[in-house]
């Protein structure tokens, strides 16, 4: 009896760890699970919100004359005529009507930076193809520099607006002018460039007193002289810092090191360059005309705190973009330039719709020659091929290939298909080709997988009536065995579809401006792909193309999820069971 019991402890014990193994099993299964789906929801969170500024594109409307003498140099409305019209300058003439105080040319040539001459492109297209636009004024609307948009969007400084509530008075609507107050109005600005400048102080002498202790420890005299110059010039700078901080200083000097300060006064807009008499003057030079020199109490101080010299967009550039969009000149919407255009140097009209093309007439190539040729392979290799060693090194190799790293296939394209036969660098067709080439051993193992399945009763049934062995493939296999043959191949494609390295090898890194034709013609044609605009956008120097390089990375996404949703749904609609 006792026997029987212990059996049962033993039992009920081996059970009991036997479910404890999984629960753990299942615990750490779904803990797996888990973590795989936060890291995946992390990595799309970052994309997305980095890519979310790229989506809205800062627009300016202006109102542009298109003077017949100007537009139209022969007057003859020929389309030789309207290419030599000066465009760019009826922009810069509609532009300039908005600020008419501006005279100084580097004024006007820093306005000017607000676009980028590249929109006179569009104005001529629009021109082509409606000249009885000719001689009249119209709308022209176009993105707004890729700087100012990226201030407009809040990505370039923080602002902060102070309202003192004093009465403060203008000496001048333009130009450089004083603002009186009877208060020390300014002394808060004061207060911080002399906290900002006793910080400077403190780094410039941490800075020579390292440079003397090197002096100090190195034996080559040269080394000595270079070192203590150094520290010389820290202390002398220091020292002139430090005077221009001191507490009794009646002035205080801005400089492009420090955050900017303006003041929006009467409708207009002054850079402070200069600040006496203890706080209650501002010495300046006026960005935006102000609309008289009446005494004001409703005016207000600017401060952009990221310094001028650590930004890309000046001080009046900022003025003259938030009185264009005060005006209502300038306003946000949609960035439908990222899918209407191609690649351009300037990030504000920088597009994807070139790469699409390309990666679609890549895909082309790449399923018209990759698909044929997998599923015609794997069906010898399955259904005729005879089973001997010749066949097994073949299929050894296949499925070597299958781990071949891609930039290898790369290799191969070079040095076959353009140096040995001279074909088009940067072209989807060799794009195509080598990406074929690379996915073919992918269609050749999952075709072969999909024919593996269907059961061989279907063969022998086939056979057993009197069809041959290329009928029975034919007419009862391949049917059969479609779903998983499709769902193989779109993976493969998909994959190709996300590839950069191959391209880089045969030329693709290109900058193509140009969007390639959708015909025979675009396959000989210079072009890009997805994945390799991507890879071009992030390495760009101008901070704009980092938004716009996530944005593509989610077309890019979007891409492989539909090529991934359809795999699913051919397998689910055509599968069956056995």
């Amino acid at each position: 009896m006792s026997s029987a019991t212990d059996i049962q402890t033993a039992v009920k014990a081996r059970l009991a760890k036997r479910y404890r193994a999984e629960a753990r099993f299942r615990l750490f299964g779904q803990l797996a699970i888990f973590a795989a789906i936060t890291v995946l929801v992390l990595l799309l969170s970052s994309i997305i919100l980095q890519s979310i500024p790229a989506f809205r594109a800062y627009e300016l409307t202006l109102p542009v004359t298109l003077t017949e003498s100007r537009i139209d140099p022969a007057g003859d409305r020929s389309e030789a005529s309207l290419r030599r019209g000066g465009y760019n300058g009826a922009i810069q003439d509609a532009l300039r009507a908005e600020f008419p105080e501006l005279e100084n040319r580097g004024d006007l040539r820093e306005l000017f930076g607000l676009y980028t001459p590249l929109n006179s492109a569009t104005l001529l297209n629009n021109v082509l193809r409606d000249p009885s636009q000719i001689g009249q004024t119209i709308d022209f609307t176009f993105p707004i520099s890729d700087d100012a948009d990226l201030y407009l969007k809040g990505l370039t400084t923080n602002t902060t607006l102070l309202v003192p509530g004093l009465e403060a008075t203008p000496s001048a609507t333009t130009g450089n002018i004083r603002i009186f107050s009877g208060e020390a109005v300014f002394e808060p600005i004061v207060s911080d460039i002399r906290t900002q400048l006793q910080t400077q102080i403190a780094e410039l002498e941490d800075r020579a007193r390292r440079y003397e202790t090197r002096a100090a420890n190195s034996a080559v005299p040269d080394a000595v002289e270079s070192l203590s110059r150094e520290a010389r010039s820290a202390r002398d700078q220091a020292a002139a810092l430090r005077n221009l901080a001191a507490a009794e200083a009646e002035t205080v000097n801005m400089s492009a090191e420090l955050p900017s300060q303006l003041v929006r006064i009467n409708g207009g807009i002054v850079q402070i360059q200069r600040i006496t008499n203890s706080g209650r003057t501002a010495e300046g030079r006026v960005l935006v005309a102000l609309n008289d020199t009446a005494s004001s109490r409703d005016w207000a101080i600017w401060t952009l705190e990221t310094p001028q010299a650590e930004r890309r967009i000046s001080d009046a550039q900022i003025a003259w973009a938030e009185t264009l969009r005060e005006r209502g000149r300038v306003e946000a919407g949609f960035n439908t330039y990222l899918f209407t255009n191609a690649d351009s140097r300037e990030p504000e009209r920088a597009g994807v719709l070139g790469a699409m093309i390309g990666s679609a007439l890549t895909m082309l190539v790449t399923m018209f020659l990759a698909v044929p040729i997998g599923v015609a392979t794997a069906v010898y290799l399955e259904e005729f091929a005879p089973k001997n060693r010749l066949t097994g090194f073949i299929e050894v190799n296949i499925n070597n290939l299958a781990a071949v790293p891609s930039i290898v296939f790369g290799l191969l394209g070079l040095a076959i298909f353009i140096t040995l036969f001279g074909m088009p660098r940067s072209a989807p067709l060799v794009g195509g080709m080598v990406l074929a080439l690379m996915t073919l051993p992918t269609v050749i193992i999952s075709s072969r997988a999909a024919l593996k399945a269907v059961p061989p009763s279907i063969r022998e049934a086939a056979l057993g009536v009197g069809a041959s062995r290329l009928q029975t493939v034919t007419h009862h296999v391949l049917p059969l065995a479609a779903p998983g043959i499709l769902t193989g191949s779109i993976i493969g494609l998909a994959q190709a579809l996300g590839e950069t390295a191959p391209l880089l090898m045969i030329g693709m890194v290109a900058f193509v401006a140009d969007t390639p034709s959708l015909s025979l013609d675009g396959l000989v044609e210079p072009a890009t792909v997805m994945p390799v605009q991507i890879f071009l956008w992030s390495d760009g120097a101008e901070r704009a193309f980092e938004p716009r390089t996530a944005a593509a990375i989610l077309v890019l996404l979007a891409l492989m999820i539909v090529f991934n949703a359809v795999a699913v749904f051919l397998r689910r609609r055509f599968e069956r069971r056995w």
